[in-house]
């Protein structure tokens, strides 16, 4: 192992049995040292099938502590991640990587309007990662004939010619990457679920990010806070269709988190032109409808909801980075880059770069 601790104390048949596996009401939480073990031994694939996937569930549970998440992610971070910065300073967008089924996936569209107004961003993902095996940026980008099987390397030098970079989870994180058959055999989320969103391969500053309930968002900030190789000073959460980082329609929670303190407030997202509901957003293809929308809305073809909801989104990267100095400012900017032709120009150069 990297770290040369010893791991001899907490087996995971150990932490089941005396901590985390009797139950969700009467399960103990672990101590960092712990997690931190556990983790370390799921990575050097230590235990046997049968124990894993019962601690996975025990987790699930009894429901994982920052300070555990944290582990997970420091862990993780430190033996399984290969992070290799642009020379621009991007806002990482850790989308869930299990990804979308019904909604288009307007995450590549509203990254390129982003970059393209001068705001660097960073996606990542896997391929189809359970539990929802569903579409995740490499699938729209594949669709777009954008180069996608990157090392990290060549990731961040994608993010410094275009503005919007692709990292992909095989390359940069294997160690989460080769647990995938593991995790398929689950047929549950599982805390990888969450930490994988934190992966941060870019060492970026800024996340943005999404949750379901406002008290996940805390959880997610505390995990960053409490973790000792997360280094991002703001954090952007909001309440995200199907779980991505596509901002969900009608009354949402947006949650921002300044290294210290998590503020909250609330967007109707029809006060800024995404008068939609979830249900208009839905495409028979997600993969190819999310690249031909992407398409149409960067060449200024189409003024639909789709079109608001891309410039929304766009309008919520460049605020995270703190670009604009609110969301209607970044809207203005979002609208200016589709109309100007520079958002379907940031396409052109993402589909011509080559690693």
């Amino acid at each position: 192992m990297a770290t040369g601790r010893e791991t001899e104390e907490w087996p995971l048949k150990r932490l089941l049995s005396d901590v985390v596996g009797s139950g969700p009401k009467s399960a103990e939480d672990m101590t960092r040292e712990q997690a931190t073990e556990a983790f370390e031994r799921i990575l050097r694939d230590d235990p046997d099938s049968t124990t894993l996937g019962a601690f996975w569930l025990a987790n699930r549970w009894k429901k994982n502590t920052p300070t555990e998440l944290a582990a997970y992610r420091d862990v993780m971070a430190r033996e399984s991640v290969t992070s290799v910065a642009p020379d621009c300073d991007p806002v990482d967008c850790g989308a869930n990587y299990d990804g979308k089924g019904r909604t288009a996936l307007l995450g590549v569209a509203a990254g390129l309007v982003a970059a393209s107004a001068g705001t660097p961003v960073v996606v990542h993902s896997g391929g189809r990662v359970p539990s929802g095996n569903g579409v995740a940026y490499k699938h729209v980008l594949d669709e777009l004939g954008v180069e996608t099987d990157l090392a990290p390397a060549a990731s961040a030098a994608m993010t410094d010619e275009v503005g919007f970079g692709f990292y992909y989870q095989p390359h940069f994180n294997p160690g989460v990457h080769d647990l995938l058959d593991r995790r398929e055999q689950m047929g549950v989320r599982t805390f990888l679920n969450t930490v994988e969103t934190l992966a941060n391969p870019a060492d970026a500053d800024v996340h943005l990010g999404s949750f379901y309930h406002l008290s996940f968002a805390k959880k997610l900030t505390d995990t960053v806070a409490a973790s000792e190789t997360a280094d991002f000073s703001r954090v952007l959460l909001f309440q995200g269709l199907e779980g991505y980082d596509d901002v969900r329609p009608g009354s949402t929670t947006v949650a921002e988190w300044d290294g210290a303190t998590l503020a909250d407030f609330t967007i109707e997202t029809e006060a800024y032109g995404m008068a939609v509901e979830n249900a208009d957003l839905e495409v028979p293809d997600v993969a190819a409808d999310s690249a031909r929308i992407t398409e149409e809305v960067l060449a200024g073809e189409r003024t639909d909801d789709f079109a608001d909801a891309v410039a929304l989104n766009a309008a919520l990267r460049l605020y995270a980075a703190e670009d604009v100095d609110d969301i209607e400012a970044g809207l203005d900017v979002a609208r200016d880059a589709i109309e100007t032709g520079a958002a379907a120009d940031a396409l052109v150069d993402l589909r011509a770069f080559e690693a």
